[in-house]
């Protein structure tokens, strides 16, 4: 893998992990429809650690507060962490469970792309949730987020699409559901990373691994942005469009394409 081949998978990574749009899906399309080598499984950590810096970057004081809360015992702190862990069993057991499986869909087109209608489907619903009668973080819409992001370990279908839209279903306000969608980011990413640690093969470039890290971490904060900007505002259907626009794209490459 050369400098350039590792920057495009970076900047892949890091718009679409934090978009609504999949990360992995477009890493796989990106790979066949660029002719671009995926990396492997090392690469996919260098880059998925790339994208946790930045969560920990642009929530860094929320993420303080938190733990400073919980040593505290503070009710609202201890909520939101008690339901932060909860969320996350429901996702480390599936990726346990159906891992292998998972790890053979990353290379069926077809499959990615019917992930991508999915995906658009759900970010053109939350266009239809009223945002007036929205009132908060509880234990258990907490949970039924964290089950809602057992989905996204599909490739073709978008953690932060389908947590962030999920949030405003059971009743989140939008900067609540991005917020709890990202911090539950944090420990999915960092324990799908740890397990996979044992299999990787670092036969990779430094140089890559350098690129890779800063390059997704430096465009995913601005992604990061850029997406928490859109839900305040309401703007999440837009994505929608693009999901299925990709989602054709890929549907014509599986059935026409070389």
């Amino acid at each position: 893998m050369n400098p350039i081949e590792a920057s495009i998978l970076a900047i892949v990574q890091g718009l679409t992990e934090f978009l609504p749009v999949s990360s992995s899906g477009h890493l796989a399309l990106a790979a066949k429809l660029l002719e671009v080598p995926e990396g492997g499984l090392a690469f996919d950590i260098v880059l998925h650690l790339g994208t946790l810096v930045a969560v920990f970057a642009f929530y860094w004081k929320d993420i303080t507060a938190l733990v400073i809360g919980v040593f505290r015992r503070e009710k609202k702190s201890l909520l939101l962490g008690l339901s932060l862990v909860v969320g996350t069993i429901p996702v480390a057991i599936a990726g346990i469970v159906f891992g292998d499986f998972i790890e053979t869909l990353r290379h069926n087109i077809f499959f990615i792309s019917g992930a991508l209608v999915f995906t658009g489907l759900i970010l053109f619903l939350s266009g239809k949730t009223d945002s007036t009668k929205q009132t908060g973080i509880t234990f258990k819409r907490g949970i039924l987020v964290g089950l809602a992001q057992t989905l996204a370990i599909l490739p073709g279908v978008s953690r932060s699409g389908t947590t962030i839209c999920t949030g405003l279903f059971v009743g989140f306000s939008r900067q609540e559901a991005a917020r709890f969608s990202f911090l539950l980011a944090i420990p999915a990413i960092l324990g799908a990373a740890v397990k996979e640690l044992p299999s990787a093969s670092w036969s990779i470039p430094i140089s890559a691994i350098i690129i890779g890290f800063v390059v997704s971490a430096i465009v995913g904060f601005g992604a990061l942005s850029l997406l928490v900007k859109f839900v305040k505002q309401g703007k999440l259907t837009g994505f929608a469009w693009y999901c299925w626009t990709v989602a054709l794209a890929g549907f014509a490459f599986a059935i026409w394409g070389n």
